[in-house]
């Protein structure tokens, strides 16, 4: 049997336990009854439980630094790549990805929790936008324009050129800011006050830079050589074709759509950890899901050179696959990017054959 203690508001016990609780929020001891957690959500759930604790990373990564990121199209298509389950790390090139193999679920699997945070910022702005220029609109806290559905058939270009204008004023940009932040608790992540800090940051980093935002790792100005954020708006894949997954309105709205039924999800882990890519295998077991790529980028280098290589390719091949799955991976030499792609098969067989 449960027994409820009615404390009277007048009970001396009961307002010294009020001031106590109330001394312990204030010096930072006890749980901050002023901000209470919001509901845990089904996609707060999968965040948490694929989870691994954060680990440290030297860049910011708001965007990415791989101008040649779309050259890798034209060989999805040569394989059939579609469908399926994507994953893949960093920031928004994932999107561009994804809107071209058109995957059932995406994971975004990164070392850093600020990917994971960053995300959420896209999530929410994505939640917030009917249209691509209201997406890029809200990201670099430039004016919506009046009829937004007047932008749905304007090529990138223009896009950009609607952008690349002055920011809204301090106290404009700080509003649009704090209703974004409204959405991104509603996704029911649990998030500290650093965490917050963070997102603000990253948002102000967009707005302040606009589309001249450029990569950068922590303690170097950005290289010369890494493009904007324009440039890789712009970009082209290997056939001359622009396909940014905001070039056009279909592609956005394809992404938006996964979004929505929170069918990315951000993941904090390792490549080579314990449990947060085995457990995306594990996951895509369940429901009979199989992987369609793997967007490394160039994280296997590190792995190798930190020793981590072959607990990749085990966790690897953990992950449900066809004959068909591919890894998509960069190198850099001379100050530039190639992108390549390999089947995770001969992946999995080299190593082998390696070890």
């Amino acid at each position: 049997m449960t027994h409820r203690i009615r404390w009277r508001s007048d009970d001396p016990v009961f307002r010294l336990a009020t001031v106590l609780v109330a001394v312990a929020a204030l010096s930072g001891y006890g749980p901050d009854v002023r901000q209470p957690t919001p509901p845990r959500t089904a996609f707060a759930a999968q965040v948490a439980s694929l989870s691994e604790p954060n680990g440290y990373f030297d860049t910011d990564n708001l965007i990415s630094n791989e101008r040649s990121y779309l050259e890798v199209l034209p060989d999805l298509d040569r394989l059939n790549v579609r469908g399926g389950a994507y994953i893949g790390v960093g920031p928004d090139q994932n999107f561009s990805y994804i809107a071209h193999i058109r995957p059932s679920v995406a994971y975004i699997l990164d070392i850093r929790r600020d990917n994971l945070l960053l995300h959420l910022l896209f999530k929410a702005i994505f939640q917030q936008s009917r249209t691509r220029v209201e997406y890029l609109a809200l990201l670099f806290g430039r004016a919506v324009p009046g009829d937004v559905d007047a932008w749905r058939e304007s090529t990138i270009a223009r896009l950009a050129e609607y952008i690349n204008r002055p920011g809204l004023e301090s106290k404009s940009s700080d509003a649009v800011h704090s209703r974004l932040v409204g959405v991104i608790k509603a996704f029911g992540v649990p998030l500290s006050a650093d965490d917050l800090v963070t997102i603000d940051r990253f948002h102000r980093r967009f707005v302040e830079s606009g589309l001249e935002l450029q990569f950068q790792s922590a303690g170097r100005l950005p290289q010369p050589y890494y493009p904007t954020y324009k440039e890789l708006l712009l970009e082209t894949d290997g056939k001359g074709n622009q396909r940014n997954y905001l070039a056009s309105e279909e592609a956005f709205q394809f992404v938006k759509s996964l979004q929505q039924r929170d069918r990315i999800i951000p993941v904090v882990g390792n490549l080579s950890g314990p449990s947060a890519l085995a457990g995306i295998g594990r996951v895509l077991g369940e429901k009979g899901e199989t992987l369609s790529a793997f967007y490394a980028s160039n994280v296997e280098f590190y792995l190798s050179r930190q020793g981590g290589y072959q607990r990749f390719v085990s966790n690897l091949g953990r992950v449900p696959h066809t004959n068909r799955s591919v890894v998509i991976r960069s190198r850099f030499g001379f100050g530039a990017s190639t992108s390549e792609v390999e089947s995770v098969d001969k992946l999995l067989s080299d190593s082998a054959v390696a070890r």
